[in-house]
Protein backbone atom coordinates (compact mmCIF):
# COMPACT_ATOMS: atom_id res chain seq x y z
CA UNK A 1 0.00 0.00 0.00
CA UNK A 2 2.73 2.40 -1.06
CA UNK A 3 0.38 4.37 -3.30
CA UNK A 4 -1.28 6.56 -0.67
CA UNK A 5 -3.15 9.48 -2.18
CA UNK A 6 -1.15 12.73 -1.77
CA UNK A 7 1.33 10.85 0.40
CA UNK A 8 4.18 13.39 0.31
CA UNK A 9 1.90 16.38 0.86
CA UNK A 10 0.15 14.73 3.80
CA UNK A 11 3.52 13.69 5.26
CA UNK A 12 4.68 17.33 5.22
CA UNK A 13 1.49 18.56 6.88
CA UNK A 14 1.67 15.94 9.64
CA UNK A 15 5.33 16.86 10.16
CA UNK A 16 4.37 20.51 10.71
CA UNK A 17 1.65 19.43 13.13
CA UNK A 18 4.16 17.31 15.05
CA UNK A 19 6.50 20.28 15.28
CA UNK A 20 3.70 22.46 16.65
CA UNK A 21 2.71 19.80 19.20
CA UNK A 22 6.34 19.26 20.21
CA UNK A 23 6.73 22.95 21.03
CA UNK A 24 3.29 23.81 22.43
CA UNK A 25 2.28 20.47 23.94
CA UNK A 26 -1.35 19.86 24.83
CA UNK A 27 -3.74 22.16 26.64
CA UNK A 28 -4.17 25.07 24.23
CA UNK A 29 -7.28 25.91 22.22
CA UNK A 30 -7.65 24.93 18.58
CA UNK A 31 -7.05 28.51 17.44
CA UNK A 32 -3.61 28.58 19.11
CA UNK A 33 -2.58 25.41 17.27
CA UNK A 34 -4.04 26.86 14.08
CA UNK A 35 -2.01 30.05 14.46
CA UNK A 36 1.19 28.06 15.06
CA UNK A 37 0.46 25.81 12.11
CA UNK A 38 -0.21 28.83 9.92
CA UNK A 39 3.25 30.13 10.91
CA UNK A 40 4.81 26.82 9.79
CA UNK A 41 2.93 26.81 6.49
CA UNK A 42 3.94 30.39 5.70
CA UNK A 43 7.56 29.80 6.72
CA UNK A 44 7.76 26.74 4.47
CA UNK A 45 5.89 28.41 1.58
CA UNK A 46 3.10 25.83 1.57
CA UNK A 47 -0.05 27.02 -0.25
CA UNK A 48 -3.08 27.07 2.04
CA UNK A 49 -6.36 28.76 2.86
CA UNK A 50 -7.61 29.12 6.40
CA UNK A 51 -11.29 28.92 7.39
CA UNK A 52 -12.48 28.00 3.90
CA UNK A 53 -16.26 28.23 3.59
CA UNK A 54 -18.26 25.48 1.87
CA UNK A 55 -21.92 25.48 0.94
CA UNK A 56 -24.13 22.50 1.66
CA UNK A 57 -26.22 21.27 -1.26
CA UNK A 58 -29.57 19.62 -0.62
CA UNK A 59 -31.54 18.34 -3.61
CA UNK A 60 -31.84 21.34 -5.96
CA UNK A 61 -30.91 24.03 -3.43
CA UNK A 62 -28.04 25.36 -1.37
CA UNK A 63 -28.84 25.44 2.34
CA UNK A 64 -28.32 28.67 4.29
CA UNK A 65 -25.95 26.79 6.62
CA UNK A 66 -22.36 26.14 5.61
CA UNK A 67 -19.14 24.52 6.78
CA UNK A 68 -15.80 26.12 7.61
CA UNK A 69 -12.77 23.88 7.12
CA UNK A 70 -9.86 24.86 9.37
CA UNK A 71 -7.36 24.66 6.52
CA UNK A 72 -7.28 23.65 2.88
CA UNK A 73 -3.68 22.89 1.97
CA UNK A 74 -2.27 22.42 -1.55
CA UNK A 75 -5.85 23.15 -2.75
CA UNK A 76 -6.63 19.47 -2.16
CA UNK A 77 -6.30 18.48 1.49
CA UNK A 78 -8.81 19.42 4.18
CA UNK A 79 -7.05 19.76 7.53
CA UNK A 80 -9.32 19.71 10.54
CA UNK A 81 -7.74 20.59 13.89
CA UNK A 82 -8.99 19.45 17.28
CA UNK A 83 -7.76 20.01 20.83
CA UNK A 84 -9.85 17.44 22.68
CA UNK A 85 -9.27 14.49 25.01
CA UNK A 86 -9.61 11.95 22.18
CA UNK A 87 -11.03 11.73 18.67
CA UNK A 88 -14.45 10.16 18.20
CA UNK A 89 -16.53 9.04 15.25
CA UNK A 90 -18.25 12.45 15.38
CA UNK A 91 -15.06 14.26 14.36
CA UNK A 92 -14.50 11.72 11.58
CA UNK A 93 -18.05 12.28 10.27
CA UNK A 94 -17.49 16.04 10.42
CA UNK A 95 -14.36 15.72 8.30
CA UNK A 96 -16.19 13.46 5.84
CA UNK A 97 -18.91 16.10 5.52
CA UNK A 98 -16.28 18.76 4.81
CA UNK A 99 -14.77 16.52 2.14
CA UNK A 100 -18.15 15.98 0.51
CA UNK A 101 -18.97 19.70 0.54
CA UNK A 102 -15.53 20.67 -0.81
CA UNK A 103 -15.33 17.79 -3.32
CA UNK A 104 -11.82 17.06 -2.07
CA UNK A 105 -10.77 13.46 -1.52
CA UNK A 106 -8.31 13.63 1.40
CA UNK A 107 -8.87 14.92 4.89
CA UNK A 108 -6.44 14.97 7.78
CA UNK A 109 -8.01 15.04 11.22
CA UNK A 110 -5.41 16.08 13.79
CA UNK A 111 -5.84 16.14 17.57
CA UNK A 112 -3.45 18.25 19.63
CA UNK A 113 -5.27 17.52 22.90
CA UNK A 114 -3.49 14.29 23.78
CA UNK A 115 -0.03 13.62 25.22
CA UNK A 116 1.22 12.77 21.74
CA UNK A 117 -0.22 14.06 18.48
CA UNK A 118 -2.95 11.84 17.05
CA UNK A 119 -4.12 12.00 13.46
CA UNK A 120 -6.29 10.17 10.97
CA UNK A 121 -6.17 10.12 7.16
CA UNK A 122 -9.74 10.25 5.90
CA UNK A 123 -10.48 9.42 2.28
CA UNK A 124 -13.77 10.17 0.61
Amino acid sequence: MDDLYLKEEAYKIIGFCMEVHKILGKGHSEIVYGDALEYELKKNEIPYNRESKYNIAYKDTILPSYYFADFVIFDEIILELKAIQSLTSGEIRQTLNYLAASQNKLGLLVNFGEDSLKYRRIIL
